[in-house]
Parts: structure tokens; C-alpha cells; sequence
């Protein structure tokens, strides 16, 4: 079974910059895309950015040109770096991968969550 572990949350004033990384660890015969998610107090999780398999980048309306995903597919990493992050960026966010398991049924995994905080 597939597990996400992501790291690199923290407190930052507004203007500044995180790395936010997650590892995926287990046996799967593939990890399809990959992305990051976020809520915030009394908000619905939203989609910040996803990768696919093949490298290519989408992102949320509020968050392009600020964020950039990359994802390492020999390692199994997703990352997300944040910069200009604004107040309104505050949010646990947390990653999530599509995944092919061993089996034949795709399962979507979602990571424990991250905690950003952006001060003004």
C-alpha cells in the first residue's frame, strides 16, 4: 500500500517562500499524477497544483505564477516551492497521488497534511 509523507510547512511572513516536498513509500505498479491540495479554516479543500505522470503542470487560478510543482518519478517525490506567499495562502496543505496498486483497482492516497502559515 502506498503512503504520503510530506514535510517543509512552517511559518512564514508574507512575501516569503516554502518548499513543501512529499514522499510516496510502498509497492505500486505506478504513480499517475500527483498534486497538492489545501484548506483552510471553515473552507473546502481546493486544488493548488497537480503534475502528471509525464511532467506537465497545472495550477489554480490564485496560485500561478507564484507556485511551481515539479515531481522526481525515480524517487517518487512531488514538491511544490511557494513563493510571494500572501496571508490568504495559510492552510494545511496535503498531497495526493493517483495510484496503480499491485491489485487491479486505482486508489487515490492522500497525505496527513502540512500546516502553512503566512503571516502579514
Amino acid at each position: 500500500q502506498v503512503q504520503l509523507v510530506e514535510s517543509g510547512g512552517g511559518l512564514v511572513q508574507a512575501g516569503g517562500s516554502l518548499r513543501l516536498s512529499c514522499a510516496a513509500s510502498g509497492i505500486a505498479r505506478s504513480i499517475n499524477a500527483m498534486g497538492w491540495y489545501r484548506q483552510a479554516p471553515g473552507k473546502q479543500r481546493e486544488l493548488v497544483a497537480a503534475i502528471s505522470s509525464g511532467g506537465t503542470p497545472t495550477y489554480a487560478d490564485s496560485v500561478r505564477g507564484r507556485f511551481t510543482i515539479s515531481r522526481d518519478n525515480g524517487k517518487n517525490t512531488v514538491s511544490m516551492q511557494m513563493n510571494g506567499l500572501k496571508p490568504e495562502d495559510t492552510a494545511v496543505y496535503y498531497c495526493n497521488a493517483d495510484v496503480q496498486p499491485m491489485g487491479p483497482y486505482p486508489m487515490n492516497v492522500w497525505g496527513k497534511g502540512t500546516l502553512v502559515t503566512v503571516s502579514s
